[in-house]
C-alpha cells in the first residue's frame, strides 16, 4: 500500500511539473514567465583586429567584469525591460566557470572571416556543455561570437534555453555597436555593445519575437 501512495505522490507530481512546464511561448505571452539571466558567454569568442590587447587579463579579468557590470547598472543595461518583465534574476557563476577556462591562447584573430563563423548548431554546443543540474526555467544566454576592434561591434547570438533540458528554444545572432556607448578601458568598450543589443531588443527585436513565437 506505502509503494502505491508513493506512485502515486510521483505521478502527481510529474504531472504539476508538466502543467506548470515553461514554454517559449510563455515568455512572449506572459509577463509573469520569468527569464533567468545567465550571463555572457566568451568561451569561443574572438578578439578581431586588437594586436595589443593582452589574452591573458581579457581571460582572467575582463570577461567577468564586462559580465559584472552588466547586471551592476540594470537601469543602464534594463534586460527587464528588454524581455518586459518586472525583473530578471541572475546568476554569474554558470559562465564565469566556464569562461575561465577558455583558450586564452584562440582569443586573438586577424581574420575578418572570423566575426561570421557560428551556426545555429555551434551555440547549441556551447549551452550543451553547461551544467544546470540545479535549475530549471527559461535561461538567457548571450553567446559571444566576435569582439571586432576593427568593425567597432560586436556579434552575440541572443539564445534562450530550457535550463532543465539545455535545448535551445530560440537562438538569433545580433550585432551590437561600440558607438557613441563606448567608454575608456577594455570593460566599458567591450559592455558597450550589449547596451546596443538589449535596446535593439526592447525597440524592436521584442515584438518580432512575440509574433514569431507567441502565437
Amino acid at each position: 500500500m506505502k509503494h502505491k501512495i508513493n506512485a502515486l505522490i510521483i505521478a502527481l507530481l510529474l504531472c504539476l511539473n508538466g502543467v506548470f512546464a515553461q514554454t517559449l511561448k510563455d515568455v512572449f505571452t506572459n509577463s509573469e514567465t520569468p527569464v533567468f539571466y545567465l550571463g555572457i558567454d566568451f568561451t569561443q569568442t574572438k578578439l578581431i583586429d586588437d594586436a595589443t590587447a593582452n589574452e591573458i587579463d581579457i581571460r582572467d579579468r575582463q570577461y567577468d567584469a564586462i559580465n559584472d557590470v552588466i547586471v551592476a547598472e540594470p537601469k543602464k543595461y534594463d534586460l527587464a525591460g528588454a524581455f518586459h518583465k518586472s525583473e530578471v534574476d541572475h546568476d554569474l557563476g554558470y559562465v564565469a566557470k566556464k569562461n575561465e577556462k577558455a583558450n586564452a591562447e584562440a582569443i586573438k584573430s586577424t581574420n575578418t572571416a572570423d566575426f561570421h563563423r557560428f551556426k545555429e548548431d555551434d551555440v547549441a554546443k556551447i549551452v550543451s556543455s553547461y551544467d544546470f543540474s540545479d535549475k530549471s526555467g527559461i535561461g538567457l544566454l548571450f553567446v559571444t561570437e566576435a569582439l571586432s576592434k576593427s568593425k567597432k561591434a560586436a556579434a552575440v547570438w541572443v539564445t534562450l534555453l530550457d535550463m532543465k533540458t539545455k535545448k535551445v528554444l530560440m537562438t538569433e545572432r545580433m550585432e551590437g555597436s561600440v558607438g557613441r556607448f563606448g567608454g575608456f578601458g577594455f570593460r566599458n568598450y567591450w559592455a558597450s555593445p550589449f547596451k546596443d543589443i538589449i535596446d535593439a531588443i526592447e525597440k524592436k527585436k521584442y515584438s518580432e519575437w512575440k509574433s514569431k513565437y507567441g502565437n
